[in-house]
């Protein structure tokens, strides 16, 4: 049952329910319409499925087993959608974690798992938000959620306007390592490249500080999403205190009710100037760097391994190469590419088929994998894994996790990093790795950081 509403902005409806546990905006911001066109608002799950180190939950029971079994065990439960005028209505929403991995790679996994592998709700009434139309519906997935679609839309019509921004909380976030240690770590790595032993690793490292008292994860969204718009932006509460604000840019799968996929990676970031014609300068000169190239191309190759593997034969191709794309505060390559799902195969095979993204671990990816455990200092737990929705009819919409922030009980983590090449420069991977931070670390402490 589908039920057209009156459209306001998605933030605001997301307002009365954001200090929910398991409130759940998958947002979209920025000038990129064509992926960033639909906003989603889920709130108070029919169920939970949860993972961590300690292991499976559902609705906070152990259950044990296989995190990617049982979340497409729960999804072939959940009734097909009504048909109707946005591609999600109902099904699961959340996130994926990057250590989930390793329930797929035989990596080693020194650190622990962070603070969730895995954290879906299965939501059977939605809101719906076509941002380029200017439309809205809540949509109850089966007939017994009608009542919790109704009291959706209730809800959403009584928001009040969204209050002005408090201040930034000031937070003075701390690098794990310092600026030497990080250059040692890339050379370390360009080692192991100069050795034959991979080709291009996804080198990350954490900025931390204590949560404050009162620190509100919607607030720091507004003003992150403020800093830096971003087509597939999420809000995410879960329990137990945590949360995920994230800017990504980066779609990492889409499956429509058809069965196409399409992934969208993103290597070689330069950032965006003031002066148009500098501007211009830097994206181009982000077009001709034969370092970018060649660490875009490995990904993509990766990519289409990935997919290929439950591609059907031949279908898989790469529309777009190495295409330049400008957002808030940067310019990327990013490339595309696409597939058909094999028959019989659906959403949660296609994930366990690429996860975690290519663009995110480095390639060869087990390999990478290994070494990023060895040579990062902790775990990246909701940082480079995924969030996005599945529905009840197979389609599904994910992003990667980055320009993001993790908000636990008593820590609040900013990461972020890039892909080390054999062309690569030390100082000028550090330097790429603070100006994607930038974004996040202004919300936090204050705009003079961004």
């Amino acid at each position: 049952m589908w039920q057209e509403i009156p459209y306001v902005d998605p933030l605001r409806a997301y307002a009365p329910w954001a200090g929910e546990a398991w409130a759940m905006l998958l947002d979209s911001g920025g000038d990129d319409t064509a992926r960033g066109r639909h906003a989603f608002l889920a709130v108070r799950p029919v169920h939970t499925l949860t993972a961590d180190g300690a292991g499976l939950r559902r609705d906070g029971v152990a259950i044990g087993g296989d995190p990617f079994a049982a979340l497409a065990e729960a999804l072939a439960a959940f009734p097909p959608p009504p048909p109707g005028p946005l591609p999600f209505a109902g099904g699961a929403v959340g996130l994926f974690g990057y250590e989930l991995g390793r329930h797929l790679e035989r990596a080693p996994a020194r650190h622990g798992s962070g603070p969730a592998e895995l954290a879906v709700g299965l939501y059977d009434a939605v809101a719906g938000f076509d941002r380029v139309a200017r439309r809205a519906w809540v949509v109850a997935a089966r007939p017994q959620a009608r009542a919790k679609a109704a009291a959706l839309a209730e809800a959403i019509a009584a928001a009040p306007p969204l209050p002005p921004l408090p201040p930034p909380p000031g937070l003075a976030l701390r690098p794990e390592l310092t600026r030497e240690a990080y250059l040692d770590r890339v050379r370390r790595i360009l080692a192991l490249i100069a050795a034959g032993e991979v080709y291009q690793v996804n080198y990350t490292q954490r900025f931390r500080a204590a949560r404050p008292a009162g620190l509100d994860p919607f607030a720091l969204y507004r003003r992150l999403r403020a800093l830096n718009p971003a087509p597939f932006a999420a809000c995410l509460r879960f329990g137990g205190g945590l949360a995920l604000v994230s800017a990504s840019p980066e779609r990492f799968l889409s499956l429509d009710r058809a069965g196409r996929i399409e992934a969208r990676p993103i290597k070689g970031t330069r950032p965006r100037a003031a002066d148009p014609a500098a501007d211009r300068a830097a994206a181009a000169a982000l077009a001709a760097s034969g370092k970018d190239q060649a660490e875009n191309l490995m990904i993509t190759d990766l990519l289409r391994n990935d997919i290929g593997r439950v591609a059907r034969l031949g279908s898989v191709r790469v529309p777009v190469l190495r295409g330049i794309e400008s957002h808030a505060t940067v310019h990327h390559l990013v490339s595309v590419v696409e597939g058909r799902l094999r028959p019989g195969l659906g959403p949660v095979d296609l994930l366990r088929a690429a996860f975690p993204g290519g663009s995110i671990t480095g390639a060869p990816k087990l390999r990478a994998m290994e070494i990023i455990d060895d040579l990062e200092p902790g775990p990246r737990g909701p940082y480079c894994g995924a969030v996005g929705w599945i529905g009840g009819d197979g389609a599904m919409d994910t992003s990667i996790v980055i320009r993001a922030i993790t908000l636990t009980a008593d820590e609040v983590i900013a990461q972020a990093g890039g892909g080390i090449v054999a062309e690569s420069d030390p100082a000028a991977e550090h330097a790429e790795m603070m100006t994607k931070l930038a974004p996040a670390l202004a919300a936090l402490e204050g705009e003079g950081r961004c």
